[in-house]
């Protein structure tokens, strides 16, 4: 009996001492987990303190009255510490020790660091273009109608210190762009020219006219005749005394010594460095490792793919004459040209939205919480825009805003605009977008990334959903979709000829009018988009293909238990990340419901 006893109690201890050591486990496991997460805070909170513009876009206020200027010497030096410390940091935990969705956001937050240290390798000698840069954000800012809040006196005050900080980026634009007439970097003249009017346009002294001045003109009732007087002055000097200054000062450089030191060739690969830049932005915009002339090649084979699709179109029409001559009836048909005002054509998207909308609850039954409306695209910036969405924010409680560029309501075709609907609103970007801020599971670095072949890629594959959603049952609208997706591959095409093949803007504008429907003055705002921002038109036909991929994957091999839903789920839910890393989650989610 003494024996049984002593050989109970060893049994009990040895239990015991089992549980502690799974307790002590659970322990250091929850420690590991806290401490990962605060380190994706930590990089989240450094990050919104060096791109405080992103923080104004997810709502957080923090930051609206700060613009470091992103081309001092000084805040590279401190970019490239910040992101070379958190990758060491993160790859200090174990792959066993997190979750499945913390080695994600693991996986992420390497390719972040990584693709944004490559960055910092190459000077912004071209700061200011038509298109893409800091100043154009600043003038929607400016106009009060986007993302910068003026609700409160203090709102209008954030935006005075904000300005100040616009201005000298100003000025290291200017220098920046000296430093590359210097080091033979330069813009192509003809984006030069289509610059210098939206600095004049800024230029005016017309405080009724100006649109930094327009917040003024919107001041909240509520505020008391004081702040009313102190911020109309303040106003008006910041805008006469700082703002006018200013883009007379970059207007006239780069009306004079820039345009005479701009480029005539049109690609990158004729900037010192450019060959190696390229290939950085491929791999920044697709997020692979694909090569220039591999995606030339796909691009070829998708506008031979697409042209036949065309083909059966004009013949459903009772089109007789070329595939080229049918660009020119489509664009130029008055059936196609229907409004005569700018708000009958942000009615028309309005009603885009109403028929779908019952087919949009079958497909996606998880659906974002953030508002969304349709604008006309702001008059300084009209003439060279294309069409766009401007994320939205609960916590600022502003919609999700798709612009439309309208420089001419008699002439604007309506044949592409479901399919133009369902990639910049919905379910294309609004979705995408607020679904990823919206979601709960997601550290905050997370929600505020963009991938471009991710987000582009998903737009665009929501142009494929047209017929499940209730449209294109007009075979012209049906054209449009065909001519959306062959935009898209053309610029796999016209942006590696651009940039690796020596292809004029010229030769680019012709290629792209024999192979759509496009207008001359639209094709010529694309090419000349594609100029400005080397690599980043790839990315939707990239990761449109991949979605696609992916999907008829998951239909073959799950057969009847496919649900399209729980496959839009899947594919949204992570938010933005790298095509290779969707491609791993989509896979193991097929195996897991095999």
């Amino acid at each position: 009996m003494k024996n049984i006893l002593v050989l109970a109690c060893i049994l009990l201890s040895l239990t015991a001492c089992k549980e502690n050591t799974s307790t002590t486990n659970e322990e250091l496991s929850t420690t590991t987990s806290d401490s990962f997460s605060a380190l994706l805070n930590d990089y989240y909170n450094e990050n919104l303190m060096a791109h405080p513009l992103e923080a104004t876009f997810m709502g957080d206020n923090t930051y609206n009255n700060v613009l470091p200027n992103v081309l001092d010497d000084n805040f590279i030096a401190t970019e490239k510490a910040y992101l070379t410390r958190f990758k060491y940091e993160v790859n200090t935990f174990e792959d066993s020790d997190l979750t499945e969705s913390q080695q994600l956001s693991k996986a992420v937050l390497n390719w972040e660091c990584d693709i944004n240290l490559s960055r910092l390798n190459f000077t912004a000698y071209t700061p200011v273009d038509q298109m893409w840069s800091i100043n154009l954000m600043i003038g929607q800012f400016a106009s009060g109608a986007s993302a910068q809040p003026f609700k409160t006196v203090e709102d209008y005050k954030n935006w005075l210190e904000r300005v100040d900080g616009f201005l000298l980026w100003m000025q290291s634009a200017e220098d920046n762009m000296k430093a590359g007439i210097k080091a033979k970097h330069v813009l192509p003249k003809s984006l030069i020219v289509k610059v210098l009017p939206q600095l004049k346009a800024l230029t005016t002294k017309d405080l009724s006219a100006h649109l930094f001045y327009k917040p003024i003109t919107n001041l909240p009732d509520g505020f008391s005749e004081e702040d009313k007087t102190n911020l109309t002055q303040d106003y008006k000097s910041m805008v006469l005394d700082k703002i006018v200054p200013a883009f007379e000062q970059l207007h006239t450089f780069m009306g004079t010594d820039y345009m005479l030191a701009g480029r005539i060739s049109s690609g990158i690969s004729d900037i010192p460095n450019g060959e190696a830049y390229y290939k950085h932005q491929i791999k920044l915009y697709t997020t692979t490792d694909m090569s220039a002339d591999e995606i030339h090649k796909l691009g070829l084979t998708e506008v031979a793919r697409i042209l036949s699709e065309m083909e059966k179109v004009k013949k459903q029409v009772g089109y007789e004459g070329d595939i080229i001559s049918f660009f020119d009836h489509v664009r130029n048909k008055k059936e196609l040209m229907p409004f005569t005002t700018p708000e009958e054509v942000i009615e028309n998207f309005n009603a885009i939205y109403n028929k779908m909308k019952p087919q949009v609850d079958k497909l996606f039954n998880i659906q974002p919480k953030t508002t969304f409306e349709v604008r006309r695209t702001e008059a300084f910036r009209e003439a060279s825009a294309s069409a766009e969405y401007n994320p939205g924010s609960i916590a600022a409680n502003r919609p999700g805003v798709f612009y439309v560029p309208i420089p001419d309501t008699k002439t604007y075709n309506i044949y592409s605009d479901e399919s133009l609907f369902l990639h910049e609103a919905i379910p294309g970007h609004h979705f995408q977008i607020s679904l990823q801020q919206e979601n709960e599971n997601l550290p905050k670095f997370r929600k505020a990334l963009w991938y471009s072949a991710y987000g582009e890629g998903w737009a665009l594959y929501t142009e494929s959903l047209g017929k499940e959603l209730g449209l294109y049952t007009d075979p012209y609208q049906y054209f449009g979709n065909l001519s959306a997706e062959m935009h898209r591959a053309i610029r796999l095409v016209v942006d590696t000829g651009i940039h690796t093949k020596g292809w004029s803007r010229e030769k680019a504008i012709e290629y792209s009018l024999k192979n759509e429907a496009e207008s001359e003055e639209s094709i010529t705002r694309e090419i000349e988009r594609y100029m400005a921002n080397p690599g980043q038109a790839l990315s939707y036909k990239i990761g449109q293909l991949k979605i696609l991929e992916l999907r008829a994957k998951a239909e073959e091999q799950l057969g009847d238990k496919f649900q399209i839903s729980e496959f839009h789920n899947q594919i949204l839910e992570p938010g933005c990340i790298p095509l290779a890393l969707l491609q791993e989650k989509i896979n193991a989610w097929i195996e897991s419901n095999k």
